[in-house]
């Protein structure tokens, strides 16, 4: 999910990339929150402050590169004892971010009809990779983040297949899993250790080499969709089942439904324990840190 920013510029400052407060392995998290935007005064004060064991911030507090999170404030909110994944897409571009003013018009696709802001891309072309993302590995790398969280790996069902001649869903879904390799790949190089967890489309674990590639994954509407309407549709239930399946092969999932209503809340909260994975119930603007899920009884 992803909405338009408040703009606010601050200087980044020289700091640390690394921190000495204990941190939870990201299999054991249970507890996280997911904030995009409107960070109060620009900082990440507020997400320092929060209880949970991991965080998900964007790579820029503005979507601007020139408003990179330095190292000094990411590492404020590791000694906080934190994990800090650092957020951004691999498969589309806002119209918003410092990169879509000076991106080659041949590498956009179809407008995404969810987010009339944002189009798809060729994420499979050397320029993608050159232009926009691998400067962005660079950038969590430099400040100190300790991963990164990869959204629209589900671009590869949503391009329109007539932008891209002789492309099918499953020559894309092949690219956007070498695309994710390529990530873990070249980001674990340079520091082991470095946590990759693509967001969503959790049916690529079922391409060769993806999953010893990730660290966990991200799922949204698990059992919420935006906003309070209970996830019962087919793709709901095969959603689940694959990332219960990374879960037994060891992957951490990070799940975040949309919610408001404090009894859909417990009941999202009650069904990440009774699966053993680490939940997050928030609104649809992620523009806030999200509460901890409260105690609930097992069976709703």
């Amino acid at each position: 999910m992803r909405r338009l920013w408040t703009v606010v510029m601050l200087a980044g400052l020289p700091a640390a990339l690394t921190s000495c407060a204990p941190r939870v392995p990201l299999t054991e998290v249970r507890s996280f929150t997911y904030v995009l935007q409107n960070y109060p005064g620009g900082r990440l004060d507020a997400v320092a402050r929060a209880p949970h064991q991991l965080a998900i911030v964007d790579l820029s507090r503005d979507g601007t590169t020139t408003g990179y999170f330095s190292a000094k404030e990411v590492a404020k909110v590791r000694d906080s004892g934190k994990t800090v994944l650092a957020y951004f897409e691999i498969g589309s571009i806002e119209r918003f971010r410092t990169e879509a003013r000076t991106l080659p018009a041949d590498l956009r696709l179809n407008r995404w009809l969810d987010w009339p802001e944002e189009h798809f891309v060729r994420y499979w072309d050397s320029r993608w990779w050159d232009l926009v993302l691998r400067p962005r590995v660079d950038q969590a790398l430099r400040a100190g983040f300790d991963g990164v969280y990869l959204d629209t790996p589900l671009a590869y069902e949503e391009i329109h297949l007539d932008r891209v001649p002789g492309e099918t869903r499953a020559s894309l879904a092949r690219r956007m899993n070498e695309l994710i390799i390529k990530i873990s790949r070249y980001a674990k190089k340079v520091r082991p250790g470095f946590l990759v967890v693509p967001q969503n489309s959790p049916e690529l674990r079922l391409q060769p080499g993806y999953v010893e590639a990730i660290d966990g994954i991200g799922m949204e509407e698990l059992f919420f969709r935006a906003t309070g309407r209970p996830c019962t549709t087919g793709w709901c239930a095969e959603n689940l089942a694959h990332a219960l399946a990374l879960r037994r092969l060891g992957k951490a999932v990070l799940a975040t439904d949309y919610a408001t209503r404090p009894a859909d809340v417990a009941a999202a909260c009650a069904r990440y324990r009774r699966h053993g994975i680490a939940g997050n119930v928030t609104v649809v603007d992620l523009d806030r840190v999200s509460p901890l899920c409260t105690a609930a009884k097992e069976g709703a």
